[in-house]
């Protein structure tokens, strides 16, 4: 066995035991006042509460599905039927286990590094910015570690305990794959509903009808609201771009088997070792972290971002040099020849030499990730035209902030869709360069994994907006000095922004992915053209757009039927409680938390079955090339429906706090009651239909890729 073969396993546990390291410095740190441990024990309360109910009905979801798979398989599978579905079955089981225990991960650190931030912030900005970003670090750390160490284990168990060819293995563990989506679908689907019915709820009754502030303790859906925060924006997320990382590592490595007679065990291994370097890189950009006096908490985020971004950049030049070069072949050495690091490193400038041919192919992917970032900032910020734009059309009313907000969201599509045209061409024709038979597509495969080189990071950044959300929400309801609160209120407005910038991130990794999944997809079906001329072909791919539209409309309507019932439960305490307005009665938090809880488990599960059930009947009934079209065509609209919901979202989110800070009239101004209307119906689409899209995208890609002899 090779020491390549170790190496991200053992980076893998090593990045677990540095999360402890982090979890440490979080647990370490001081609890607050009484008040702030009495808010943050009932938002901890009601989200274990959910998560537990949650996860009971998705563990049933995923044996049900793994056993009928199995089943399935045994039935028409063929010769070696039953054996192929016991190992797609079982790295099913262990992908969706894995896929949970990130989510959970996410949302135990979360709900106990809230209420650390909101302590740290009477110490000042930089305390309380690197408390959160600790917290988040945890998560992350957990969540690419054990992505690792799940598709290295299944790897090695293969390869050293049953001694399967490597060249087979890719093809083996894609179940893996799959079980990390269906796990993460559900998980997103079921927090998201949480999290913006419990938050539209409390907006339309407590900010205009009751004319309160937002996380005012009078307010009863406010619990509620905080506790989505975290089952939704962490323990979905955490789940969701656990996906990611696994689905996409899984993918390169089907496609890497193509390049085995060139590049050997060294091409199926690249994704996996450039991924633990991009773990190690990210620590590294964490401790980067550090708000300098005057200095804000946004820039010092940027500044961590892009010293993670230039370290692996750095470790992919050298991955490149190492694992993807044709020199032997070129200096007519014997296969496995050994050559000097020194003579590998120079030759990256030797164009006869395809090494730095991937090399660009992937640093155009880490562009793109830079790209995502930069226009999702632009679309979404306070600090641009079309946030302003919005925030101006909402002072001749609700109607004209709504067609302003739906129109930014689908300009967005534009900019979106051409940084991931750039980054499938130019990392196409630097693959083609290689002179090697399917170096193309490879290009695209470093790509995906340049792009997400940089995600350990992006993880950190995303969990630090929800932990920063739930401390400026202790620090209100506990009524901390208001000194705590200007550090809480600007933790927040950073946390909002990396939550946009994230989403963003996410979608252009999904785009990028999906074309990576469907590639390897057509190479387990052994299919080489789709066409669309075909009646077949075309009803699929024809259902592809379809599905698409119908799960989000599922989503949004599911957030819609909940949020009405809590609207309703606020209403009515608002009216029976007389004291909850002058403070001397308290408000039965617990009622919107369990209204918020039910509806959202109910909810959950209609988009999630349709999700599951569409790419299968496709592929049953009109077998392998109209499931490719399905796939291929429901990747291109769930990527541009996601940005329109993620972008639009966003700015009507940012167009109201833009108001806020004393534009066009400021707070409770009619300018402000049209964008609190706007973000109302933006909250479903970049918190519930936009997320649960990038899970359904990669879903389809993971699924078909999974079930894939079942369709041939």
């Amino acid at each position: 066995m090779s020491p390549l073969e170790l190496f991200a396993p053992v980076v893998g546990v090593l990045g677990l035991a540095w999360s402890l390291v982090f979890w440490k410095q979080v647990a370490g740190a001081g609890d607050g006042t009484p008040a702030m441990q009495k808010v943050a024990h009932a938002i901890l309360q009601g989200a274990n509460a959910f998560v537990k109910r949650q996860y009971k009905t998705i563990t049933i979801l995923t044996i049900v599905t793994a056993a009928g798979m199995t089943v399935l398989y045994g039935l028409i599978g063929g010769e070696g039927g039953w054996v192929m579905g016991y190992e797609v079955g079982g790295s099913f089981l262990l992908g969706a286990f894995l896929s949970g225990i990130a989510g959970i991960v996410s949302m135990i650190v979360a709900t106990r590094a809230n209420l650390k931030t909101a302590g740290a912030s009477k110490h000042g900005l930089n305390a309380a910015l690197q408390m959160a970003l600790r917290g988040g670090a945890v998560s992350a750390l957990v969540i690419t570690a054990l992505s690792l160490l799940g598709i290295s284990g299944l790897y090695l168990l293969y390869r050293v305990i049953l001694d399967r060819p490597a060249e087979s293995i890719p093809a083996l563990i894609v179940g893996y794959g799959f079980g990390a989506s269906f796990v993460a679908l559900f998980a997103q689907l079921g927090g998201g509903i949480y999290t913006k019915a419990a938050d539209v709820g409390a907006d339309l009754v407590g900010k205009i009808e009751a004319g309160i502030p937002e996380d005012d303790p009078r307010n009863p859906a406010v619990v509620a609201d905080l506790v989505g925060d975290n089952v939704g924006d962490c323990a979905g997320r955490g789940a969701d771009l656990f996906e990611s990382i696994s689905a996409e590592n899984i993918g390169a490595m089907v496609l890497g088997v193509a390049l085995y007679p060139v590049f050997g065990l060294k091409g199926i291994l690249f994704p996996l070792v450039f991924r633990a370097l991009g773990l190690v890189a990210s620590i590294i950009g964490i401790y980067t972290v550090k708000a300098k006096r005057g200095e804000s908490a946004m820039k010092a985020m940027t500044r961590g971002f892009w010293i993670t971004a230039i370290i692996t950049t750095g470790a992919l030049f050298v991955c490149s040099a190492l694992m993807l070069h044709n020199m032997t072949g070129i200096l007519g050495l014997s296969e496995g020849s050994p050559l000097p690091v020194t003579e590998l490193l120079r030759n990256m400038f030797n164009l006869a030499n395809s090494a730095p041919w991937f090399f660009m192919a992937g640093v155009s992917g880490v562009l793109t990730s830079v790209a995502f970032v930069y226009i999702t900032d632009y679309y979404t910020s306070k600090d641009h035209r079309p946030v302003q734009a919005i925030a101006e059309a909402s002072r001749t009313g609700h109607a004209t902030n709504i067609i302003a907000g739906t129109a930014v969201g689908m300009e967005s599509t534009a900019l979106s869709v051409l940084a991931v045209c750039a980054a499938l061409y130019s990392s196409y024709w630097f693959g083609l360069q290689s002179g090697l038979d399917h170096g193309g597509l490879y290009g695209t495969a470093v790509a995906t994994m340049g792009m997400l080189a940089v995600v350990g990071y992006v993880l950190a950044m995303d969990m630090f907006g929800p932990i920063t959300d739930n401390a400026g929400g202790i620090v209100e309801m506990s009524k901390a000095p208001e000194e705590m609160r200007l550090v809480t209120d600007e933790l927040d407005a950073v946390g909002n922004t990396t939550k946009a910038l994230t989403k963003g991130y996410a979608v252009g990794s999904a785009a990028l992915a999906a074309f990576l999944l469907f590639s390897a997809f057509l190479e387990e079906a052994h299919l080489t053209v789709v066409d669309l001329a075909k009646v077949e072909v075309f009803l699929g791919a024809f259902l592809g757009a379809m599905v698409v539209f119908f799960f989000a409309s599922l989503a949004i309507r599911a957030v819609g039927r909940a949020a009405g019932v809590i609207v309703e439960e606020v209403r009515r305490q608002f009216k029976e409680k007389k004291g909850i307005m002058s403070g001397s009665e308290e408000p039965d938090y617990a009622a919107c938390v369990d209204i918020a809880t039910r509806g959202a488990l109910k909810e959950m599960v209609l988009p999630g079955v349709v999700a599951v059930l569409s790419p299968i009947v496709v592929g049953v009934v009109f077998r392998a090339e109209a499931a490719a079209g399905f796939l291929m065509v429901g990747t291109i609209v769930g990527v541009i429906l996601a940005a329109y919901l993620n972008n639009a979202g966003g700015a009507w989110d940012n167009a109201k706090k833009y108001i806020e800070t004393g534009a066009f009239g400021g707070k409770r101004s009619p300018a402000h009651q049209a964008a609190v209307t706007g973000d109302t119906v933006g909250d479903p689409f970049k918190d519930t239909a936009g997320p649960s899209l990038h899970v359904l995208i990669k879903l389809f890609s993971t699924l078909t890729l999974a079930l894939a002899a079942l369709f041939i």
